[in-house]
């Protein structure tokens, strides 16, 4: 065989153009395609970069087939490298497959989970509120299921604060009570979800030491019933909104409780009118309780929360002058009944020398009156029995 022909086999076997192996050889195309067309031959040094690049000996190039036999040589290790090349070629097909394939996971992998946080879920009564890089977009309240900007943020301040008695559900055990005299605040140590309740919800401060109008230090507890209805100014408008009920209930109940005495007490004017009224925090129950109402809403309007109702749960003089205040109300218990007693017996002696005189069954002088009036006041006023004495002589 001809060197040209085993040069454009060779050539046509590697899967080769002549531009490129004229590239690779540092020659023109047109030597290359004298070459193969045999109308010239290749230098030394053209023949020893072939047979580097072919990965073929000197001989198997340049001889041109000494039998039978060297034919056969040549012809099967041109099909070896057929062999080789199909193999090559199914190699790199799988190869750019797998690298595509994984391309596409490493994309997904990275960027496919961000549509998935648009999707949100609204039970009743529940509220979202989404922000956009810092911008309020708007308040989501109706229930359902819905898709919003993978990038919106859903804020909730208050999120992580628990009210004592509140209708929020612990989400988490661990929490850190930020209270020292129980007024009822716990912090969750984790996210307890970006949802606003908009339900009614409890709020039970703990009892605290007041000193009413008179002084006297008592112990007073409320709970208040209140709810969310603006929540773009309950979490924009102040830093925490249950933080901030906690703390206006407190000073609420401050201000109401210092204009009232504990029990009904003379020259005491509770409704600052100047004139004075028998108001007390134990007599008048309703109307402190919604004094207080009235004082937390005007307080909380800018949060935008709503205090729908507001009851006192405990109230009691303060345990260093509880005994002593339970003695003044004893002493005052006996002389009330005292007095009544006495007024009974009075009337009763009174009503018993007018029936002896219309009867005229006995007549008698003012010293006898007076003694008849002082036994009966003894029998009608004594804690005991009275002993009955027989007189056998004359009343003189």
């Amino acid at each position: 065989m001809e060197v040209g022909k085993k040069i454009y086999q060779l050539r046509k076997l590697s899967g080769m153009t002549q531009e490129q192996l004229a590239e690779k050889l540092n020659i023109s195309r047109q030597t290359l395609s004298k070459w193969e067309n045999g109308t010239s031959m290749p230098d030394v040094e053209s023949v020893v970069g072939l047979s580097m690049l072919f990965q073929t000996s000197l001989d198997e190039l340049l001889l041109e087939g000494n039998d039978h036999a060297g034919e056969k040589k040549t012809q099967i290790t041109l099909e070896d490298m057929m062999r080789i090349n199909a193999r090559n070629r199914k190699m790199n097909l799988l190869l750019s497959s797998g690298l595509l394939f994984l391309a596409i996971g490493i994309i997904y992998s990275l960027l496919g989970w961000i549509p998935w946080c648009g999707l949100k879920v609204l039970k009743p009564q529940e509220a979202l509120v989404l922000t956009l890089f810092g911008k309020y977009l708007g308040t989501i309240r109706e229930e359902g299921f819905y898709f919003v900007n993978p990038f919106c943020t859903a804020v909730n301040p208050a999120a992580a604060t628990k009210l004592a008695q509140s209708g929020d559900i612990q989400r988490n055990n661990s929490h850190l009570s930020i209270s020292s005299e129980g007024a009822g605040i716990t912090v969750g140590m984790e996210g307890m979800g970006r949802k606003i309740s908009l339900k009614a919800m409890t709020l039970s401060n703990g009892r605290q030491k007041i000193n009413d109008c008179l002084g006297n230090p008592v112990e007073i507890g409320i709970a208040v019933i209140w709810r969310v209805t603006d929540t773009a100014k309950a979490v924009f408008k102040v830093d925490n909104y249950k933080e901030y009920l906690s703390l206006q209930c407190d000073s609420a109940l401050r201000n109401i409780v210092r204009i009232y005495p504990y029990d009904v007490a003379a020259n005491v004017d509770t409704t600052g009118d100047g004139m004075a009224d028998e108001g007390s925090l134990r007599g008048s129950a309703e109307v402190v309780a919604e004094r207080i109402r009235d004082e937390i809403q005007k307080k909380v309007n800018d949060a935008g929360l709503e205090i729908l109702e507001a009851r006192i749960t405990y109230l009691a003089y303060a345990p260093e002058i509880a005994s002593v205040m339970l003695q003044r109300q004893q002493a005052s218990a006996i002389i009330d009944a005292r007095k009544m007693i006495v007024d009974g017996a009075v009337g009763m002696v009174e009503m018993a020398l007018e029936r002896l005189n219309e009867k005229q069954l006995v007549n008698l002088d003012e010293e006898r009156k007076a003694a008849m009036v002082s036994n009966l006041l003894v029998v009608l006023c004594g804690n005991h029995d009275a002993q009955p004495v027989i007189n056998s002589g004359s009343l003189y």
